[in-house]
């Protein structure tokens, strides 16, 4: 703000010391400097703006609100006022009230190019689009050349004529309008001829747009000429580009050609001989029967293994060709495999070993060959242990040929590790093999040890220990990996989806802070991009970059994050720390609104970002993905409705006139009533779909996406019991509504709803009662979905009380009203209406359940404290003393997080205790 070259006008000089102050961070300084400006000079509007910014920064934005809109209300033109007003709104998230401020000042100086460009990049901020188109119209013709992106064919043709475009940019810019108007002949011309020329800042660009308009224009010769051209330039490229209608003898010929030109060349390359692979898999796809000139695809995947074998991109390579072999040959195929390898035993009994790094790159292919072509999947228990046994054997012996290697860089056996723990993983799931999964943790963790940048490493053990129902160490291993940016949204949920769902409140709501601030701050950067893209000419990537807002403004994560993260904070603070109605007010949140695109929610979760060597049959299909979004969406449904249900509970606690519905209709009462009730009859709907979702018993694949917490919330009662309450708040509303005399039947519901609420919430505590881990026949035992039962009852127990307290606020009135006029008349008993006592019995006995609960769980934290793991020894693994060290670490991580679930449970519930004790009508 400082750097505001040569000072001549003399209020540059008189505002300087304010933006010297705003620059050091002396807000304070800053505003007491302006008002003693203001008091010499009234109408310097900049130092009102300064002393806004001033005011902005220490926290009073509805003063620097007040103060800005002042300034702007004037419509100021100088550069001063514009400017500073342009900085607090950026800071105040109000970019659309920097394209009024420039409107104005468009209209008093219609002249000024300056202000027509802050205009225009204020639209492009905001994304007003045929604004911007109307801004650069009203401009001067330099401008809009510079700027008018919109289809503007005829005024680039006349640039051409004229001989007048000179810039790469330019030339784009002609290129992409000519695309989007499907004019592919003129673009390719263009391209060929002398414009063309000038396409020079990226590698072959000429040549790939050529290529992109050949396809459109489905001309394949001048399409297979190209690509011949390119690969005899580059030869490690794949083969043709495009469905090319060429004999296949030709295109034999041409492969035989490169791989005969290859073996003279010093550098190995892989494209010609994958290319020979390719033919024949495109050729069965269209169910020609000429492969059998190109050979047999085990020979050719045999001989590319023993020229590419030890490159750790062989397996990649070969992975999309196993499809070609038949099933029969899988074991022969493999056993082929692993003659070729130089492997030696010390003893005729011992597993036989690489010697050097490059014959255990071979054995390492070999071995995720074997998985993928589901030859373990096959093996039997017995055979499977062995297998894990041997695969670690290989991953401590190859970690000898990684002793020089850097903490970042990964160890070479690494995926020996990986792959003993999938193996164990199949057994934990397929089998029921509770040791098996503790092995997981254990062989992961020592695999951390030895390679701690391993990123798998890290993201399995955060899908086991969350599935564990651990979520303590997981915040950790998440923030080792280092997200940035984009990882936010795709990976994510690996975090936000357990961290409440297993009681780490406070971890949940850092969590969620982490992905918001990513979303929040895209919006705002993504602005910037487009402004840069303009300012420069990169006009290709400005449809990108709209793509890429829109795409993350839709994201389902931002949408699940935004609705759990306020359900988190009411649950937190909701008549704890504020009033139901003031945190509401906080969140700016209304029944109402629905802000979620549900029409064009997008599911940018990598579900695919652990590594997988199972068999497609399974592995994730397009079918679990769309399973998913659809599990999810319906879930995000659920959470959304509750979200908005208890938003409304605040806007009918007003005071409402009885028995005058009409009166309460115009005040716009009653119109509250009618949302609370169309949102439920909607919740029922989402319910509803929720169930019918369930009913299909979908599995996922072990490492594809994780389950909602849908499940567990009809299967608790939770969603009962949640149901209930919003029916219970449309009778108490009637009951305010009617007054006390006429209204026996709804108490008589009332009454009954309140005995219904303690008796599901009764059998929902009940479904959290159980040990969380336990030791049985040697082997540790574990029951996450209590914890999950129990964060279900915290919240329910949340909802219920806050439901309690609207009751409580219509039912007040009523008894004070009865004691005045008992006073009156003097009676000794005036009878008291029965859902007084209704409501009495339902606190007390609400009361009694809290109670027993926190016992509960107070009861779980002394059998935590007290269990003592490191004297259980896990039976069948015969553990390695390394092994041991590791298995003890594990447990004790699992035990640790259980405990503080416990306790962050405990704690929120003692607090809910304590609104309940003040509900004494």
């Amino acid at each position: 703000m400082a750097a505001r070259g040569h000072v001549q006008d003399p209020n540059d000089r008189r505002l300087r010391p304010i933006y010297d102050y705003l620059d050091n961070g002396n807000n304070k300084m800053a505003i007491q400097q302006a008002d003693k400006l203001l008091k010499k000079h009234k109408d310097l509007h900049c130092a009102k703006v300064l002393k806004a910014i001033g005011l902005q920064r220490t926290g009073k934005q509805d003063e620097a609100y007040a103060l800005a809109q002042e300034v702007a209300a004037l419509e100021p033109t100088d550069d001063n006022s514009l400017q500073a007003l342009t900085i607090l709104y950026r800071e105040m998230h109000r970019p659309e009230l920097v394209t009024k401020l420039y409107e104005a000042a468009v209209k008093k100086v219609p002249n000024s190019e300056e202000y027509h460009s802050h205009l225009f990049m204020a639209y492009a901020r905001v994304g007003e689009y045929k604004k911007m188109q109307q801004s650069i119209s009203a401009q001067d013709e330099n401008l809009s050349k510079t700027m008018f992106l919109p289809l503007a064919e005829r005024m680039v043709e006349k640039m051409v004529k004229e001989d007048k475009i000179e810039a790469e940019a330019e030339v784009e810019l002609y290129y992409m309008i000519l695309e989007r108007l499907e004019k592919y002949q003129e673009a390719l011309d263009v391209v060929r001829g002398k414009l063309g020329e000038k396409l020079t800042s990226e590698l072959q660009s000429r040549e790939n747009k050529c290529m992109a308009m050949y396809k459109k224009l489905c001309r394949w010769p001048e399409c297979n000429a190209l690509s011949r051209r390119l690969l005899l330039k580059k030869a490690e490229g794949k083969i043709l580009a495009g469905e090319v209608h060429y004999s296949i003898e030709q295109a034999v010929k041409f492969i035989e050609e490169r791989i005969t030109e290859e073996s003279k060349s010093a550098r190995p390359l892989r494209g010609p001989y994958l290319a020979k692979l390719e033919l024949i898999r495109r050729l069965r796809c269209r169910g020609c029967n000429d492969e059998y000139k190109l050979g047999d695809p085990e020979e050719l995947m045999f001989q590319y293994f023993k020229k590419f074998g030890d490159k750790p991109c062989c397996f990649t390579d070969l992975k999309v060709f196993v499809d070609l072999l038949p099933s029969s040959q899988y074991t022969k195929f493999i056993s082929q495999l692993l003659e070729v390898i130089p492997l030696s035993a010390a003893a005729e009994s011992e597993v036989a070993l690489p010697a050097d790094i490059k014959a255990l790159q071979q054995h390492l292919c070999v071995v995720q060959l074997t998985r993928l072509l589901g030859i373990y999947h096959a093996m039997d228990k017995k055979e499977k242990l062995t297998a894990v046994r041997e695969l670690m054997l290989r991953y401590r012996h190859g970690l000898e040929f990684g002793k020089t290697c850097l903490k970042t860089e990964l160890q070479f056996s690494d995926y020996y590790c990986l792959l003993a723990v999938h193996l164990l993983l199949d057994l934990w799931l397929e089998e029921g093999e509770e040791t098996a999964v503790w092995q997981c943790l254990t062989f992961l963790e020592e695999g951390l040890s030895h390679s701690p940048s391993n990123a798998q490493f890290k993201l399995l053990l955060i899908r086991i220990y969350c599935r564990l129902g651990a979520f303590e160490p997981v915040a950790e291993l998440y923030s080792s990996l280092d997200a940035k940016h984009i990882q936010h949204d795709t990976i994510g949920y690996l975090l936000t989806r357990y961290a409440e769902s297993l009681g780490h409140y406070a971890a949940a709501s850092q969590s969620c802070n982490f992905a918001l601030r990513f979303f929040h701050s895209n919006q705002k950067d993504t602005s910037e991009y487009i402004i840069q893209a303009y300012k420069y000419g990169a006009f290709e990537k400005i449809p990108e970059f709209i793509a890429f807002r829109n795409r993350l403004n839709s994201s389902l994560h931002f949408a699940q994050v935004r609705t759990e993260r306020m359900l988190l904070d009411l649950l937190l603070e909701a008549n704890i720390s504020t009033s139901l109605e003031e945190s509401i007010k906080s969140m700016s949140l209304s029944p109402e609104e629905d802000d979620i695109p549900w029409k064009d929610l997008r599911d940018n979760r990598d579900l695919t970002v652990l590594f997988n060597w199972d068999p497609k049959d399974r592995d994730i299909s397009e079918e679990h993905r769309k399973l998913s979004l659809e599990e999810e969406t319906v879930w995000l449904r659920i959470r959304s409705l509750t979200l908005r249900l208890v938003s409304g509970l605040p806007t009918l606690s007003h005071a409402i006139q009885p028995k005058n519905s009409e009166k309460t209709a115009e005040n716009g009462v009653s119109s509250k009533i009618d949302t609370i009730r169309s949102l439920l009859q909607q919740l029922e709907a989402a319910v509803d779909s929720g169930k019918k979702f369930l009913e299909q018993k979908i599995q996922y694949p072990v490492l594809g996406p994780p389950p909602t917490r849908m499940a567990g919330f009809f299967s608790n009662g939770s969603c009962q019991c949640q149901t209930s309450l919003f029916y219970l708040v449309s009778d108490i509303y009637e009951l305010d509504t009617n007054g006390l005399e006429d209204s026996a039947e709804i108490q008589e519901r009332i009454g009954n709803s309140f005995k219904s609420l303690i008796e599901r919430l009764t059998d929902l505590f009940n479904k959290c009662k159980g040990d969380l881990i336990e030791v049985r026949d040697g082997t540790l035992k574990t029951q996450p979905n209590l914890l999950e039962n129990l964060v279900f009852f915290v919240e329910t127990i949340s909802i219920t009380l806050w439901v309690s307290s609207y009751c409580d606020s219509v039912l007040r009135p009523f008894k004070s009203n009865l004691q005045k006029k008992k006073k009156k008349k003097k009676e000794s008993s005036v009878a008291m209406p029965p859902v007084f006592t209704h409501f009495l019995d339902y606190v007390t006995e609400l009361q009694t359940l809290t109670s027993n609960v926190i016992d509960h769980i107070k009861g779980l934290e002394i059998i935590l404290t007290a269990l003592k793991l490191e004297e259980l020894s896990l039976k069948d693994t015969l553990l390695l003393q390394e092994e041991k060290k590791f298995t003890k670490t594990v447990q004790g991580k699992v035990q640790s997080s259980y405990h503080h679930s416990v306790q962050e449970i405990g704690e929120l519930l003692k607090k809910r205790l304590d609104t309940i004790k003040k509900l004494k009508i």
